[in-house]
């Protein structure tokens, strides 16, 4: 498939995500508070009525803020999405591992995360006291290939060189799944090089890796540089609707203020849906955090990622599942875990 062909797919991937948002949500109307400034028409699917707290509520929020894809959290504090709701929220910027962000969450450190499925799911399996309330959005992770070498197909890349920035990373684990399905074997057929992110066109223009994979924005400027093509994404075949990322609470909190976590999901999921309407809001907003971007790339990125869609309740618990299973396959989540019971295990619906 050509880079149009990717490329086309993944707008039209984010269109569709607006347009089924704006049909399957039950209610119509502006959210039901004379604060509601930002005029979100309507609340995401699944989470029922605006929610707001009787009473102002603190919580800590783990994010990365230099991360595109979550830009639209990163601005709703400005834009007024939390105290909407009545939350005072605090965003704590975590670039430490996976690992040490989950234990933050499970010890209180922390009230919440968001980070993507691909990277929870194999530190939650180790007891991690953190349960998954919504998918945000899909579509962060590209893999591509040289615009000159002969890697044209997922099938070409047997016997091949795949550069990434970490062995653990949610791009090498969800295009090791997608490969494995394409009939080739991600831990026998294919050698996985380490590279730092700004060196991966590098090593693919001199021939070291025959495709590398990642997130925006560093893809995306390969592919606006004309170093690169798009190989493959998170948003082909049955990976198309799907989340790649999550948000994540304390356990503690879900058992205890159940209607807290519910104001903050929903709150979370507001500001994406008024990312897909408003994207140039939601770059310019992003440029007080961001290093090295403007507001022209946030916004083509946001367009290439399907922020209109979420999942919650049943739905998030059937994502989870199909990440689990598919894990199991390439030797990331462990033979003995019980994909189903995993993913109810580690799965929440606030908003029952």
């Amino acid at each position: 498939m050509t880079d149009f062909d990717y490329l086309t797919r993944r707008r039209l991937l984010g269109l569709a995500g607006i347009t089924l948002a704006s049909l399957s949500l039950p209610r119509l109307g502006f959210a039901a508070d004379a604060h509601a400034g930002h005029n979100v028409a309507q609340e995401p699917a699944g989470t029922g009525e605006f929610i707001r707290l009787d009473a102002p509520r603190k919580l800590k929020l783990a994010v990365n803020l230099n991360a595109v894809c979550l830009a639209p959290v990163v601005i709703a504090h400005g834009q007024g999405f939390f105290t909407n709701h009545n939350l005072d929220v605090e965003l704590v910027n975590f670039g430490n591992s996976t690992e040490v962000l989950l234990e933050a969450i499970a010890t209180g450190k922390a009230d919440a995360g968001v980070g993507m499925a691909l990277r929870w799911l194999k530190a939650l399996e180790q007891g991690f006291d953190v349960k998954l309330t919504a998918g945000t959005h899909g579509g962060c992770l590209r893999l591509l290939s040289a615009v000159n070498g002969g890697v044209t197909k997922l099938e070409d890349l047997k016997g091949k060189a795949i550069g990434v920035t970490d062995m653990a990373s949610p791009d090498r684990n969800f295009f090791s799944i997608l490969l494995k399905k394409h009939g080739v074997d991600p831990v026998r057929d294919v050698e996985w090089r380490l590279f730092p992110a700004d060196l991966l066109g590098t090593a693919l223009e001199r021939g070291e890796v025959q495709a590398v994979s990642g997130s925006d924005p560093f893809m995306y400027r390969l592919i606006k540089s004309g170093v690169a093509k798009e190989l493959s994404t998170n948003l082909v075949e049955e990976y198309a609707n799907l989340s790649c990322c999550v948000v994540g609470v304390t356990g503690k909190l879900v058992r205890e203020e159940k209607r807290v976590v519910a104001a903050l999901t929903q709150a979370i999921l507001e500001a994406h849906d008024y990312s897909v309407q408003h994207p140039e809001e939601v770059a310019k907003g992003f440029q007080a955090h961001a290093l090295n971007t403007s507001v022209e790339e946030v916004q083509a990125i946001l367009h290439d990622h399907t922020h209109g869609h979420h999942a919650v309740g049943a739905a998030l618990t059937q994502e989870i599942l199909t990440y689990i299973t598919d894990l199991k396959t390439v030797e990331v989540i462990s033979k003995s875990t019980d994909p189903l019971e995993f993913a109810k295990e580690i799965t929440v619906d606030v908003f029952s």
